[in-house]
């Protein structure tokens, strides 16, 4: 069957079954849009942004286990792009994003709307091709969704220039794929895993500590049974919330800089450390010789082998699929006789709910201003735990994370690596399309939703009901909070003077806005926005200007070193 290069790209779509396609069109492309008018198996999702398209794309993928694709246009759409494919890049998210490209003939001629998006994306791509031949796409594109899925996941840009996507030739689409230097290892090495089992038996403070990589390898169960049958206390990162529930007793909360006094305390005074699927990065362990302080053996499972002993020495690295190494560790426990001493972890036990009664996350209520912590309790209770939550970046996504308890994986969809304002609405747009019957609840804070806040526009064309609660404390609120501890009260440009009334805003728009001013009108508010099942409702709550997100630790400081509350100041 002979077609155009536009038509075979649209075909190696249906191919890999691709539901949604998140996208702008441009001169560049419009073949590839003249293709998909042509046809209904894929759909076409036009936001208003190519920002947004590629974090829609995104947060489709979060929430499913496929692969999110967006279309844009070269020069400007593709730069646009850039920030969408870096958050999904630091956070490992399987992306196929395909851009157009000026005539091969035109491309280093300075042509209109010319830019080097190879070059440019190099840094913040899984991998990139620049398609120069029709008969190259097919293939290409196979690569590119076999690149994006295997392995450590990531983004993956293809690069089609205008005349390509013109020309003719023979389609047919490989059933396999085969590329030499690229052999992600599955299976962890069996000796690693039956030391690693030996290290966990003998443990006298254990502890497992897990990341994102345990949701995107969908690895939760397994992760669940060894936990329980270990009985060893358990901490998910940010990017790991639901990987493990939050509602279990053995669950201790976040660690980090955010993270709770327990689960802090038990990560520095471990002796043996189990670290699945999670970056010991700075947000996470702090100052690493502050770490390095307490004696203590550490086993890191990853699938990728440069993540090990980045920046804390591991003693037995194993590199493999979480769900193969995790299934294999219990088969290991199974088949054994021994088990964790039960004295010496009770005593670890008897430690840990010491700390755990700190209560470190209680924070006071007030009946005359909104305290943002009860927003999320109450929004937590009014979705009975099982929304999906997105979030922007700052205070509000830290209280999001700290007091909605998420008991299941691909239910908190974030920007935890690049930490990019701006993509909770987008990644709303994505997990409402792939779950049409699921609450869908974007957190958000003034200033992160107005960096896509023309996605509303998209909300009303393709009718998705989502529910936007907006903490609007009028201030950069985490930038505020640093000024108000480390920069001696100096609030330095940190303050909205003029900000739109957003309930008037998303009327504009076609939505529902409701503004909520009193405690006592969260919860009603809440519950009257998640009945309107078939409307966008936008919740402006006026919140506390004044409230920090506790516990914290200071940048350049060690886990320990946690402040609990403004009486520590």
């Amino acid at each position: 069957m002979v077609l155009t290069g536009a038509e075979i790209v649209i075909r190696c779509l249906q191919e890999e079954k691709v539901e949604y396609v998140f996208g702008y069109p441009g001169g560049a492309v419009l073949y590839i849009y003249d293709a998909l008018f042509n046809q209904d198996k894929v759909r076409h999702i036009l936001v208003r942004h190519e920002q947004a398209a590629v974090h829609a794309a995104d947060g489709f993928a979060r929430s499913t286990e496929q692969v999110g694709v967006a279309l844009v246009t070269s020069g400007p759409g593709a730069t646009n792009a850039v920030t969408g494919i870096a958050t999904a890049y630091c956070d490992s998210i399987p992306l196929v994003i395909i851009s157009g490209q000026v005539p091969t003939a035109a491309i280093g001629q300075d042509a209109f709307q010319e830019v080097d998006t190879v070059g440019i994306t190099r840094p913040c791509v899984k991998h990139n091709f620049l398609v120069k031949d029709v008969r190259d796409i097919a293939s290409t594109i196979k690569k590119a969704f076999y690149l994006a899925k295997s392995g450590r996941p990531g983004p993956v840009l293809v690069d089609i220039p205008k005349d390509v996507s013109m020309h003719k030739c023979e389609f047919e689409y490989p059933k396999e794929i085969s590329m030499r230097s690229y052999n992600p290892v599955v299976k962890g090495h069996q000796g690693q895993i039956r030391k690693a089992v030996q290290l966990l038996l003998e443990a006298k403070r254990p502890m497992i500590y897990t990341g994102g990589g345990v949701v995107l390898a969908n690895a939760a169960e397994q992760l669940t049974k060894l936990t329980r049958l270990l009985g060893f206390p358990i901490t998910n990162t940010l990017m790991g919330l639901g990987g493990y529930p939050a509602s279990d007793r053995q669950y201790l909360g976040m660690p980090g800089m955010h993270g709770t006094y327990e689960a802090n305390m038990a990560m520095h005074y471990s002796d043996v450390l189990l670290a699945v699927g999670a970056r010991f990065d700075d947000r996470v362990i702090g100052n690493p010789a502050h770490f390095a302080e307490e004696p203590r053996k550490i086993i890191h499972v990853d699938i990728d082998p440069s993540s090990i002993s980045k920046r804390v020495k591991v003693d037995v690295p194993i590199v493999g699929d979480l769900k193969e190494v995790l299934e294999e560790m219990i088969r290991q426990l199974e088949a054994g006789a021994a088990r964790p001493n039960p004295e010496v972890v009770g005593a670890w036990w008897k430690q840990v709910d010491e700390w755990r009664s700190r209560d470190c996350m209680k924070y006071k209520n007030s009946s005359e201003i909104i305290k943002p912590q009860f927003v999320i309790q109450k929004l937590w209770e009014v979705t009975g735990g099982d929304a999906i939550v997105t979030s922007d970046v700052g205070q509000h996504q830290m209280w999001a994370s700290q007091y909605y308890r998420f008991d299941k994986p691909r239910r908190w969809l974030n920007s935890g690596g690049l930490g990019t304002m701006g993509v909770g609405l987008p990644y709303a747009m994505g997990a409402q399309l792939a779950h049409p019957d699921r609450q869908v609840a974007c957190v958000t804070g003034e200033a992160s939703i107005q960096m896509n806040i023309q996605e509303l526009s998209t909300c009303k064309q393709f009718r998705l009901p989502i529910k936007i609660c907006n903490l609007n404390n009028r201030y950069l609120g985490m930038v505020r909070q640093w000024q108000q501890l480390f920069h001696g009260e100096r609030y330095s440009e940190s303050y909205m003077d003029s900000l739109p009334d957003f309930a008037k805003l998303a009327e504009a728009y076609g939505h529902v806005g409701l503004k909520i001013e009193r405690p006592s009108d969260v919860e009603g508010a809440l519950r009257e926005a998640f009945a309107r099942k078939n409307d966008l409702v936008f919740l402006d709550f006026q919140i506390d200007q004044t409230e920090n997100v506790y516990p914290m630790v200071q940048g350049g400081k060690g886990l320990t070193e946690m402040i609990l509350s403004a009486e520590d100041l």
